[in-house]
């Protein structure tokens, strides 16, 4: 005969067996998982439309490049419209600031929501704006316009989504949970790289040209009502409704101020997560084109890939670190990008080829992706509670300013020396920052 279940008290009648109790426990871990799940899609869902428009835009350069510049000479078009990508950086610090103060003050999912509004305007701007054969000057004005106001918001996305993530993520998987605001990042990649290959096989590049190429902003304004559906019904923070007092504006920039060296340091240790990501990403398609001379669809299938791997090595990088350590990871990663950046370029460009490049982005997917997924979350654990939202976005956001431009600065590289792996250079001196920035942001670990 089974022995009678041991007898505790809590049910609704006063009593229950240890049993029951344990499969109800099981039950409320259970569904504390599944809330936690959708909340983290409700959070990185601006994210993703964030990075689809800036993707977009490094997608088809070359075609924004001819819509809204002169056309006089195809190099100096090309580089304005990857100038005007990069342009949008340039804000971005100003816009953390600001932004990431109106957040720590008046509360996460407030801030969320403003952010999303702004971009949205941004999104918008490129699906209407007429081309510079219809309004002349005009059109590059109202582009540059559109991409301040996007990098604007977008300067403290990034850094309220982190934030918001590891104020909710249950104890010891911090890094699990934060990687998923990268994540949402590789989904919009890998929706616009298949969005991509099917405009391909349904319009002529003439067509791409002309018109397609806003196809996809369009695509993004009809996102845009979703996201702010599934947005809006997002709770605030338990870690931001538990403090006593909330620092106003002026003092958040005081405050900000005085932890200048860990905010310059956590800007350092970014800039190789921007460096890498914008090359593997929104430089790809423009490197595997005009560069390597493949096709279309070649270097936008590469990119798809890219955003798979990214998409699986960034939670695992950020579990991994949640089991070992955050700087074990920043370590490796930046030493493997120091040693095989510039070689592996090298060999792709020696004899281009679609399996070439393909080995080679997924090789420095692989080192972005364990190095980002352990890299956000160990800087929010180095800015101070009290400003983490104002302070992690403006270290994320100045780094923004370097690694935006690397589709500009690659392909300028390259065109002024003559060397098509020139660009390896470039990545290399990005992992040195990291290096760099590890080693001196030791004493400023703790843990909030």
């Amino acid at each position: 005969m089974a022995a009678p279940a041991a007898i505790v008290r809590g049910g609704p009648d006063g009593l229950v067996s240890r049993n029951d109790k344990n499969g109800t426990r099981e039950g409320l871990v259970l569904r504390d998982r599944h809330s936690k799940a959708r909340t983290v899609f409700r959070v990185v869902s601006g994210n993703f439309l964030e990075m689809y428009d800036f993707f977009v835009f490094a997608y088809y350069a070359t075609a924004i490049g001819h819509a809204f510049f002169p056309q006089d000479n195809e190099f100096a078009s090309l580089m304005l419209s990857l100038t005007t990508f990069g342009v949008g950086f340039l804000i971005r610090p100003l816009g953390a600031i600001i932004l990431g103060a109106y957040i720590d003050q008046h509360g996460r999912r407030k801030g969320l929501l403003l952010t999303l509004a702004l971009m949205s305007l941004g999104t918008l701007s490129m699906a209407v704006v007429p081309g510079y054969q219809t309004i002349g000057l005009f059109a590059p004005l109202l582009i540059v316009a559109g991409r301040l106001l996007q990098g604007f918001s977008a300067g403290v996305e990034v850094g309220g989504v982190s934030v918001y993530l590891s104020e909710m993520a249950t104890p010891g998987h911090k890094g699990f949970y934060v990687s998923w605001q990268s994540g949402s990042q590789q989904v919009a990649v890998i929706f616009i790289a298949l969005l991509g290959v099917a405009l391909a096989s349904y319009l002529t590049p003439q067509q791409l040209d002309d018109w397609g190429w806003r196809v996809p902003f369009i695509i993004g304004c009809m996102i845009i009502p979703f996201i702010f559906v599934i947005r809006s019904t997002l709770k605030e923070t338990e870690a931001f409704l538990q403090r006593k007092r909330h620092l106003t504006a002026p003092e958040i920039f005081r405050s900000v101020a005085t932890n200048w060296r860990v905010v310059l340091l956590g800007a350092l240790l970014v800039i190789m997560t921007t460096v890498s990501f914008y090359f593997i990403t929104a430089f790809t398609p423009t490197f595997g084109r005009e560069v390597l001379k493949l096709s279309r669809n070649d270097s936008l299938i590469v990119t798809l890939c890219v955003g798979v791997s990214n998409l699986f090595w960034l939670p695992v990088g950020g579990a991994i670190s949640d089991r070992i350590g955050r700087k074990p990871l920043l370590y490796l990663c930046t030493g493997l990008s120091l040693l095989t950046a510039y070689p592996t370029l090298y060999w792709l460009v020696s004899e281009p080829s679609f399996i070439r490049l393909l080995l080679v982005e997924l090789w420095l997917s692989t080192i972005y992706g364990v190095y980002n997924g352990a890299m956000v979350v160990y800087l929010t654990e180095v800015i101070p509670s009290h400003v983490r939202t104002a302070g992690f976005s403006f270290a994320y956001s100045s780094a923004t300013m370097v690694g935006g431009f690397t589709p500009a600065v690659s392909a300028l590289l390259i065109h002024e020396s003559g060397d098509r792996a020139m660009a390896g250079v470039w990545l290399m001196a990005a992992a040195a920052c990291g290096l760099v920035a590890t080693f001196l942001l030791r004493p400023y670990q703790e843990s909030h």
